[in-house]
């Protein structure tokens, strides 16, 4: 494993879902409350080396309605949110300086004006986190890939509905476009 050194000026924090409706129930390997505190840690972190930080949360829209609903052998089941589902967690801490970006789908690369905001900071690392590991986390990783980006997943700062969901994408897809990585150390590069 390399040594870790990141260019605050071409990096950014990339938060994905870090919401109401989704930062809670039953989480795995890590829990809801230890994914949303390493992630204000790591916000806190990139705020104060003047790195861009990025809260993106996802909006399904009146009955889900916005959200993909592709005929599938598990459908995922009708969705009414409640009215403060996609309101991001107060822990985040969000500043006048954080970008935030609504998505309506699990990639949060895709219709969405994420890309114009890191293109036009001259951003190429994107470190990444939040909920679900295999979903929102996963979809942006692959896009970012795909658009030329570095990547560095913090593990221990995402979670899934099931821990084989979190394991086998931090274990098998993220390390073959990136980097994975401890919020301890990804502090420490940015320090």
């Amino acid at each position: 494993m390399t040594e870790l050194t990141i260019d605050k000026s071409s990096t950014a924090l990339v938060l994905i879902d870090l919401q109401r409706g989704i930062a809670t129930g039953n989480l795995a390997p890590n829990s809801a409350t230890d994914v949303v505190a390493r992630a204000a840690e790591l916000a806190a972190a990139f705020r104060k080396s003047g790195a861009l930080v990025v809260l993106v949360h996802v909006d399904p829209g009146p009955n889900g309605v916005l959200f993909p609903r592709p005929q599938a052998d598990s459908p995922r089941p009708p969705f009414n949110a409640p009215p403060d589902f996609s309101e991001l967690v107060s822990e985040l801490d969000r500043q006048p300086s954080d970008v935030v970006v609504t998505k309506h789908q699990p990639n949060a690369l895709y219709c969405t004006d994420l890309e114009v905001h890191l293109r036009r900071r001259s951003i190429k690392t994107i470190v990444l986190a939040g909920i679900a590991t295999n979903l929102g986390v996963e979809a942006t990783a692959r896009a970012a890939f795909e658009r030329g980006y570095e990547q560095i997943f913090v593990a221990d700062a995402m979670t899934a509905r099931a821990e084989v969901l979190h394991t086998h994408t931090v274990t098998h897809v993220l390390p073959t476009m990136g980097r994975v990585r401890t919020t301890a150390e990804v502090i420490a590069s940015i320090a």
